[in-house]
């Protein structure tokens, strides 16, 4: 079995941010998103990756992952040459996919759980295709799924009246027949080739798509700022005990899970776990306080984070207090005179911001 990562959408909801990077390639405690799902493939047993990217995108992301030894598989980077919907991305995998069956990953969407049993069950059933589902509060915002007795009859793209509350989550595995579905479906009013309209291909020419409820454990899609801390959150959950690599004075206090990297100095400052600090930061006269991933080499003094991601390169000077902020790579914050008592922040890559 071989995978497909799509990863060809701009980002539109993460602006500023993709302005100057993919929104993929966004760090979630401490790494890139997309690295999530290539982890999650890996332990299903699949190390031959297809990564569907925009042309201008296709180099920041070999620069990332080069071609995927060092996270164990094997990375061919296939290009969307125009952003057509989600069939279409597919369909432009065809060539790497050949014969086998495969499974779709949204490059932006975490499953905690994995999908080893997914792929396995998949594998068994001998079936044409398998979505997964969860219920949601208001489905009108993704595909949703009508079944009856276990069994699909219906799926359908952002229904304004929805016939279930079962959401399409991001994830599909198929065999080659979706490829002939796609070429028969047309463009929606969206003027793309949607996954859903392919899917309803198969199930009315009498293909077996089966169905999977996620029961257990979380689904995320990162689409938006707040989507992307609440990941950052749920994954910095996870880090199961203190480890200590840098270089801690003995007026700092550190409190819970927290990881410090090698390389990085904390000086007279407080930090709180759930937390990790990169390589290479130095951390002054602050504190820093959960669910927060600072960076690579970033420079925090005399401010106050929490319940943040502050990235690579970025310098934070007398800030006051940081909270529920999304800050890109090589920002500069520094303060004038008297401050407010909290911030809330989306930064982009390079931005420098002087608080009043």
């Amino acid at each position: 079995m071989k995978a497909i990562i799509l990863c060809a959408g701009e980002g539109t909801r993460l602006r500023p941010l993709t302005y100057t990077g993919a929104k993929h390639l966004i760090p979630v405690a401490n790494r890139p998103i997309i690295t999530y799902s290539i982890e999650m493939i890996k332990e299903a047993g699949i190390t031959d990756l297809g990564i569907i990217v925009s042309p201008h995108r296709r180099e920041e992301f070999r620069q990332a992952l080069s071609d995927g030894s060092e996270l164990g598989v094997k990375i061919e980077y296939i290009p969307q040459e125009k952003p057509q919907g989600l069939a279409h991305a597919i369909a432009c995998a065809q060539d790497f996919v050949k014969q086998d069956p495969f499974i779709v990953c949204l490059g932006d969407n975490l499953l905690e759980n994995g999908i080893a049993n997914l792929v396995q069950e998949f594998s068994q059933s001998k079936a044409n295709g398998m979505i997964l589902l969860t219920e949601v509060e208001d489905p009108r915002a993704f595909g949703v799924a009508r079944l009856e007795k276990g069994v699909i009859k219906q799926v359908i793209e952002k229904p304004k009246d929805p016939p279930s509350n079962l959401a399409i989550i991001g994830i599909y595995l198929f065999d080659k027949h979706i490829f002939e579905a796609i070429k028969e479906i047309k463009p929606s009013w969206r003027g793309e080739l949607e996954v859903t309209d392919a899917i309803q291909k198969l199930i009315d020419k009498g293909y077996r798509v089966l169905p999977h409820v996620v029961q257990k454990g979380w689904w995320k899609d990162v689409g938006k700022p707040e989507d992307i801390l609440h990941a950052n959150r749920l994954i910095l959950e996870r880090i199961e005990s203190e480890k200590i690599l840098g270089k801690i004075d003995a007026q700092t206090q550190i409190k819970g899970r927290v990881i410090v990297s090698e390389g990085a100095e904390i000086i007279h400052s407080e930090l709180r776990g759930p937390l990790v600090i990169g390589p290479g930061c130095v951390i002054e006269n602050s504190f820093i306080g959960p669910f927060t991933a600072i960076g690579p080499n970033v420079s925090i003094k005399e401010s106050e984070i929490e319940y943040s991601i502050v990235m690579e390169g970025s310098s934070i000077v007398g800030a006051g207090r940081i909270d529920h902020s999304l800050i890109g790579r090589n920002v500069q914050i520094g303060k004038k005179d008297r401050l407010p008592e909290a911030y809330n922040m989306i930064l982009g890559d390079n931005s420098q911001i002087k608080l009043i």
